[in-house]
């Protein structure tokens, strides 16, 4: 029996399951990640520094500002006032198109809706509206129908898997992990794909390189599940992953259904946060900017 598996449930009568490695340029996917690509201090640092690099620099280079420290300053000043991560708003920031030449405005008549519900998550009816917090819960209601302590969740910017939320997992694992860009990873089998993939046994799994393998046995996983989390247009929000202590079978049909209905409520609630509150804060931005230069 293959160690890893995907699975796909767009309708009741998807099959149970496919040799990840029988899946077209599994081959290539499958082969060592470059001795450079495991995560550490320094590559964490440079990766969180980049995006919010180009986010100066498209600041400083949009308004005319002065400085990328002054650039830094209006990105801080919006991220805190919306409560949304500098990285998020960084990253926002960088992919969005810009705004017309001169215009006050950015986002001009943009429509306001209500956050989308999330009924299996645990949460109070403050909460549903919080990033955090329902990232928190996502990953707990994972944690609980897959019967796990261990897992993480990652949310899919520029153009990498960052670190999120992470639950029973040590230091190094967390710190390996905080950005993955290449292939040799479920979570990153699980985002190209677009559907579950399960590892069935982590000590014998083709996907990983050597490294990623050993950090991951040594943090007590011997199995893992990747779920992603899907917009209702199919952009990859992020990814859930659950880590076990013993090989795994496929699981249940059951619980493959319930991660697939929480995987595309939560991505959806990640759409509208990125539609919303996201684009709140990018207005603000604007403005600010905007004024710093006295337009």
């Amino acid at each position: 029996m293959s160690s890893l598996s995907e699975r796909r449930l767009p309708a009741p009568e998807a099959r149970r399951g496919t040799d990840a490695t029988d899946a077209p340029g599994a081959a290539s996917e499958a082969a060592p990640a470059p001795a450079d690509a495991a995560p550490s201090h320094s590559r964490n640092r440079q990766l969180a520094h980049a995006t919010v690099a180009a986010a100066q620099s498209v600041l400083v280079e949009r308004y005319r500002l002065a400085s990328p420290d002054e650039a830094f300053a209006l990105l801080r000043r919006a991220s805190q006032t919306h409560n949304v991560k500098l990285h998020t708003l960084a990253d926002a920031l960088a992919s969005s198109p810009p705004p017309p030449d001169g215009a006050a405005v950015w986002f001009p008549g943009r429509a306001r809706h209500g956050s989308p519900p999330l009924p299996d998550l645990e949460l109070d009816r403050h909460a549903s509206t919080q990033h955090g917090a329902v990232l928190k819960a996502a990953l707990h209601r994972a944690l609980a129908v897959t019967g796990t302590s261990m897992g993480n969740l990652q949310l899919a910017e520029g153009g990498v898997l960052r670190m999120e939320k992470h639950a029973g997992l040590p230091r190094r694992f967390t710190d390996f992990f905080t950005f993955v860009d290449h292939a040799t990873t479920s979570c990153s089998q699980a985002a190209r794909r677009q559907c579950q993939v399960t590892v069935r046994d982590v000590a014998t799994a083709p996907v990983f390189d050597e490294a990623s393998r050993q950090v991951i046995l040594d943090a007590g996983s011997r199995a893992c599940h990747s779920v992603p989390l899907l917009t209702d247009g199919g952009r990859l929000a992020g990814i859930v992953s659950t880590h076990h202590a013993r090989p795994l079978s496929d699981l249940p049909r059951a619980q493959y259904e319930a991660l697939e209905k929480m995987g595309r409520t939560v991505g959806r609630w990640l759409s509208w946060h990125r539609r919303t509150l996201v684009l709140d804060a990018l207005e603000h931005l604007h403005g600010a900017a905007r004024a710093a230069v006295g337009a």
